[in-house]
């Protein structure tokens, strides 16, 4: 059996589903795959416990299709980002530096939502859009290219034949091996933990980041849960600690994150199930193929740092959707993705090894090193001016 589309969009992650909506809104017909189908319910087996911080520019990509009337009710706005560095003897604060999202505009920097309900209500809208077929459970197993189509072969054994195929199927992306893209990847040695918790003191908005070592021990904003404040939680360490840490007792698990997090909270309960990430940075060297676009996970992996991982996925979604909307008959043709490329590729670098330079500094155990970085996070705030370029730079507004 074959079918036809405008645009087939392989992985149905945060970043695909959010494409086929962007995409579908746009007047495009889009079928969107995915081999897994998306777990929506928090506390079912293979529920994502990370969450996602959709920062400024975003918002006005998700009102045009239709997602953000759903999230708002959920989202927690982050307008604070608040640096901590614990680096001394013992583990509390010695800096500690607030960007506030008013320097800078009369919106937050951005709001948090957990990436289970993410799924959950994008799927929802991809229903009310008559223009997008999305089949959970099926994924891409072959592709074929040629100068005024692509053929992609599912693994229901359907072939759709399409004008512009868009790889958002992960940092192991099928379709980037297809077309034969190459990668280079970075490997750290160390692993997130994702988990909620509640806590007896609010934190009013403001999005902690603590660093130590072993990478940054972040709190982030939900809405509160059962009647407590609420954070999602990522937890950075060297891999073999990350895994002690995972199969600890919750009793000592609680009484370790409670003292990483220097006490700022109170107490920290666990509110969901522990889950382990691997970290790695990577990008593709090409952003395109024949009738292929990588996004998101597929082009681009960096540490979870300063929520820049979704948001430049985003702006790939921003670019491609220009340049489709500008030469609608031109669909995946060689000069639109020869522009993405171009329009994309030296900032995701610049990103990329941007976001890599943080997290070595975040993992640094020497005692003068910490010093140094606590030295730095007090030169770079003290000048208003870098302060507010870099906030800036973070929202990718610069």
């Amino acid at each position: 059996m074959t079918d036809s589309c405008d645009i087939l969009i392989s992985g149905g992650g945060i970043a695909g589903l959010t494409a086929a909506a962007v995409f579908g809104a746009a007047g495009f017909d889009v079928i969107c795959v995915d081999p897994t189908p998306p777990v929506t319910d928090r506390d079912a087996d293979g529920s994502d416990l990370r969450t996602t911080a959709f920062l400024q520019p975003a918002h006005g990509l998700l009102q045009h299709c239709g997602l953000w009337d759903r999230l708002e009710p959920h989202a927690a706005p982050l307008q604070i980002m608040r640096i901590v560095d614990a680096g001394g003897d013992i583990p509390e604060p010695r800096v500690v530096r607030d960007f506030n999202a008013a320097d800078i505009s009369d919106q937050p920097f951005g709001w948090n939502l957990p990436n289970w309900l993410l799924r959950r209500e994008m799927v929802a809208r991809l229903h009310e859009l008559p223009n997008v077929d999305f089949r959970p459970g099926t994924g891409t197993v072959s592709l074929f290219t040629r100068t005024a189509e692509a053929r992609v072969g599912l693994s229901d054994g359907t072939r759709i034949r399409t004008k512009l195929v868009v790889a958002a199927d992960g940092r192991n992306s099928p379709m980037r091996e297809a077309a034969g893209i190459k990668v280079h990847t970075t490997r750290y040695g160390q692993k997130a933990l994702a988990f909620a918790v509640t806590h007896p003191i609010a934190h009013e908005n403001v999005s902690t980041e603590i660093h130590r070592s072993g990478g940054p021990f972040t709190l982030v904003p939900l809405p509160d849960w059962q009647g407590q404040p609420s954070s999602a939680i990522v937890w950075m360490e060297r891999g073999p600690r990350a895994v002690e840490l995972l199969n600890l007792p919750e009793a000592e698990f609680e009484a370790a994150m409670t003292e990483r997090s220097c006490g700022l909270f109170g107490p920290l309960k666990l509110a969901s199930r522990r889950t382990i990430w691997p970290i790695i940075s990577q990008s593709a060297e090409r952003l395109s193929a024949q009738r292929v676009a990588l996004m998101a996970e597929a082009a681009h992996v960096v540490p979870p740092i300063g929520a820049q991982g979704l948001n430049m996925s985003l702006g790939d979604l921003r670019s491609l959707l220009d340049l489709a909307q500008a030469r609608p008959e031109g669909l995946g043709d060689a000069q639109m993705l020869e522009a993405y490329h171009k329009a994309r590729h030296a900032e995701i670098e610049l990103r990329v090894k941007g976001i890599d330079l943080l997290n070595r500094a975040s993992m640094v155990e020497a005692r003068p090193l910490r010093d140094a970085r606590a030295a730095g996070l007090n030169a770079l705030y003290s000048m208003p001016v870098v302060r507010k370029t870099l906030m800036q730079m973070g929202l990718g507004v610069r």
